[in-house]
């Protein structure tokens, strides 16, 4: 176990195998010198060197120091390696009384060697070492029965020097094995460190994935609590708003149930005068004496009013009853449209809107960001295109287009004073009074001049509220069902007109300023 902890220790990372010429980084981190500079050589290609091991960067190429204890350390554990034996099971040939673990094999003599045999073995060139090994004979010329120890290129083989000199390999291009080994490695190296560049691009990208994965989790636990808070809100509004409509109908049904029993009251009272005048008229013409009947007075004809002064009242009364009062019903079901109307969720596009300069006016500064407008005396030096509105007040357009969907932009104007903000077709004027968005059946608008706020299609205008004291708005829209609505971005948003239209062309965001400026600070398209 310690062995092949102490193995595990003395590897290279980079050829996997014990130590060779072990040389070491100003990192602190070891490989064979043919390794490191392997890897170093293929990193002078893209001038950046790392360590293979912990990827610490160096502005040069870094100059490995030998490391002469680890060497030393090395060479020991691979001269004396018994766990060798343990994990192959190879024993020595010459032990025969015993199992002892070979720590070498001769592939001249075909036999493993354990570490006495080994410093009594012949030092002679033909007699190779090896790692241990069960089957030698892979080691030889089948033909020749010789040490393998070229490499032919052409033909991808193993050869012994028999095969090079007088076989079939004859005049091949041959190499050493060590030589075809070192070309081997060199060119798994190449692949290892494109293996490692591509390993580390697809951490990174797995880094860059994990954070839109977060960004989306928190996005999407952002707009889950919006909506409930919404909801919430609009659950709340609700219950205030039947509390109110019950409230106000119960007051009713009381104020008519009492008004009905009192009229039941009455009407019961004048019943039971009319059955007593009923049972004294039947009195009277059972009577036999004429002379009786002609002294009682006349008590008079009930459907001519005489005899029963209550009547007409008692009528007049009823007539007055009426059912319930539905105007607060009617009134109920249009805030419920307001609330409708202000409660379409909205969440981020996939784009920005952004300022066309191309369309800007001469005295309407835009931001680095595309993102404000801001009237100013100074003339900005722009070419005159067909593109370009001229005019007394400047206005410019988004440079997105919306064709379909639902979608919304929202804008803060920062200073009072006249201004437009709205969405209009391309194909809208640029120079004359007929180019103003509003002043044209291609646009639609909110304006806000001498203190009121306007909206305005094709020169007609209608008034809104007076009491709008936010300098945030909303414009809205919903293209397929032809709604270009404008909200006040207050607390409740607060609806305040929706035109509706038949979208025969893109629209474009639009802005009309005569003093101050107006900010875009975000857009985005409807959830539902």
């Amino acid at each position: 176990m310690a062995s092949a902890i102490l193995r595990d220790e003395l590897r290279c990372s980079i050829c996997l195998s014990v130590f060779k010429d072990p040389v070491m980084l100003r990192c602190g981190h070891n490989f064979c010198r043919v390794c490191i500079d392997g890897v170093l050589d293929t990193q002078d290609e893209s001038g950046i060197y790392s360590c293979p091991e912990c990827r610490k960067r160096f502005q040069q190429r870094p100059a490995p120091m030998r490391n002469i204890n680890l060497h030393n350390v090395a060479e020991r554990f691979l001269v004396t390696q018994p766990e060798q034996a343990e994990i192959t099971g190879i024993c020595c040939t010459y032990c025969v009384d015993s199992a002892v673990p070979a720590v070498r094999s001769c592939l001249h003599c075909e036999a493993s060697l354990c570490d006495k045999h080994l410093r009594a073995h012949s030092k002679s060139p033909e007699h190779v070492l090896s790692e241990p090994r069960t089957s030698l004979e892979k080691r030889k010329c089948s033909v020749h029965k010789k040490v393998l120890e070229y490499y032919c290129t052409e033909d991808t083989s193993f050869i012994c020097v028999s095969c090079s000199l007088a076989g079939e390999h004859r005049g091949h291009r041959v190499e050493m094995l060590d030589e075809a080994s070192e070309m081997k490695k060199r060119n798994l190296r190449n692949v290892l460190q494109k293996l490692m560049t591509k390993r580390e691009e697809t951490e990174e990208r797995v880094r860059s994935v994990e954070e839109r994965r977060r960004k989306t989790q928190e996005k999407a636990a952002g707009e889950a609590e919006r909506v409930t808070a919404l909801f919430t809100d609009i659950r709340r509004r609700l219950d205030d708003l039947e509390k109110r409509v019950l409230s106000e109908i119960s007051r009713q049904e009381k104020e008519e149930t009492l008004s009905l029993s009192t009229l039941i009251q009455q009407l019961e009272i004048k019943k039971n005068k009319l059955s007593r005048k009923m049972r004294h008229i039947e009195e009277l013409c059972n009577m036999a004496d004429p002379l009786t009947v002609l002294q009682e007075p006349d008590s008079g004809d009930p459907e001519e009013g005489g005899g029963d002064e209550d009547t007409g009242g008692h009528d007049r009364q009823l007539h007055d009853v009426d059912n319930l009062d539905v105007a607060v019903i009617s009134d109920t079901f249009h805030t419920l449209c307001d609330i409708i109307s202000g409660i379409r969720v909205f969440g981020e596009g996939p784009a920005d809107i952004l300022l066309d300069v191309n369309t800007a006016g001469k005295n309407l500064l835009i931001s680095d960001d595309l993102k404000t407008a801001t009237k100013t005396e100074e003339m900005q030096n722009r070419p005159e295109t067909a593109e370009r509105f001229q005019g007394y007040y400047p206005q410019v357009m988004g440079s997105r287009r919306f064709s379909s969907g639902r979608h919304y932009w929202d804008v803060e104007i920062s200073r009072s004073g006249r201004w437009s903000v709205g969405m209009c077709y391309p194909s809208i004027d640029r120079r004359g009074d007929q180019s103003y968005i509003g002043d044209n059946n291609k646009s639609w608008c909110m304006e806000r001049c001498n203190n009121q706020y306007l909206v305005i299609h094709d020169w007609k205008e209608i008034q809104l509220p007076d009491n709008i004291s936010s300098d945030r708005f909303r414009i809205c829209l919903d293209y397929e069902a032809g709604q270009l609505s404008f909200y006040e971005l207050c607390d409740p948003i607060r609806h305040l007109h929706t035109f509706t239209a038949t979208f025969t062309e893109p629209l474009h965001a639009a802005l009309c300023l005569g003093e101050g400026s107006v900010k875009i600070l975000g857009g985005g398209s409807s959830i539902f």
